[in-house]
């Protein structure tokens, strides 16, 4: 039987069984950290609220917010923003809201801003969620969107996992690998302008190791939909491949890790 992730009828994907180790698979390292959250305070202070779709366990909003940048959180999944506040000292130190991002509850031109990080490729509905953020953000305000995407040897692991199992892993939201082609157009249906942000590498630090555990205890959400057998019919038969084709399994699998957000300016 199918351990099926718990959606919305938009097919939105709520994180709720991922909120005790989602940091474990989505952190960087402290100084990438430190960089992002300039990043974003270089384009997004100054302009009032700030919006984050998809705030889960406050990776990013809990530095931002120290930074003294209002902002307001919105997230599908309770418990991700309960870790939230459970890392915060138990109080919320932003607005939380729990809601779809396809379908927000938020007034038009609420917002000066807004970003997301790592969440259009896991919404079908993703033009929705680009429209919906082009409505509650104000006329000459920006949104910053940094998509999830693996390339590399990750990529090829990946697609070596979609291979194995019939498909079942593919992305069902948006998918960088394709470019950015098709969301720049979304964004501007409704008038923004996309502007490339400078890209740059850090250290890639999970193992092959690492990854084929994490994949063993479904801790990325690609894994949810595979059935027990398949997913380790799946790490059977790609464990020794990898090993045969790049030798240690206790070596990271890339040695760097790109981030590549982008801006879309509002008219």
């Amino acid at each position: 039987m199918r351990d099926e992730p718990a959606a919305t009828s938009s097919g939105s994907l709520a994180f709720d069984r991922a909120a005790e180790y989602y940091d474990e698979t989505r952190a960087i390292d402290e100084h990438a950290l430190g960089e992002t959250i300039d990043v974003l305070e270089q384009e997004l202070g100054g302009r009032g609220r700030v919006l984050e779709i998809g705030v889960g366990t406050g990776i990013l909003a809990l530095p931002f917010a120290a930074r003294g940048v209002p902002l307001a959180g919105l997230d599908l999944s309770s418990p991700m923003m309960r870790k939230l506040v459970e890392k915060a000292g138990g109080g919320a130190p932003l607005p939380l809201v729990q809601a779809d991002a396809s379908r927000t509850p938020f007034r038009d031109e609420a917002f000066g801003g807004a970003y997301a990080r790592w969440v259009l490729h896991v919404i079908p509905a993703w033009r929705d969620v680009v429209s919906e953020v082009c409505r509650v953000v104000r006329p000459r305000g920006v949104v910053l969107i940094e998509p999830a995407g693996s390339r590399g040897r990750w990529r090829e692991l990946w697609v070596r996992f979609q291979e194995t199992t019939g498909g079942d892993v593919t992305a069902t939201g948006f998918d960088v690998a394709e470019g950015f082609g098709g969301l720049d157009e979304a964004f501007a249906a409704h008038g923004a302008v996309p502007r490339a942000l400078p890209s740059r590498t850090v250290p890639g630090r999970v193992t092959f190791d690492q990854f084929f555990d994490r994949i063993e205890r479904r801790r990325y959400s690609w894994t949810w939909r595979l059935s027990e057998e398949d997913l380790r019919r799946a790490v059977a038969e790609i464990r020794p491949w990898a090993e045969h084709r790049w030798g240690r399994l206790d070596a990271p699998i890339d040695a760097e890790f790109l981030i590549e957000w982008r801006a879309y300016d509002l008219s």
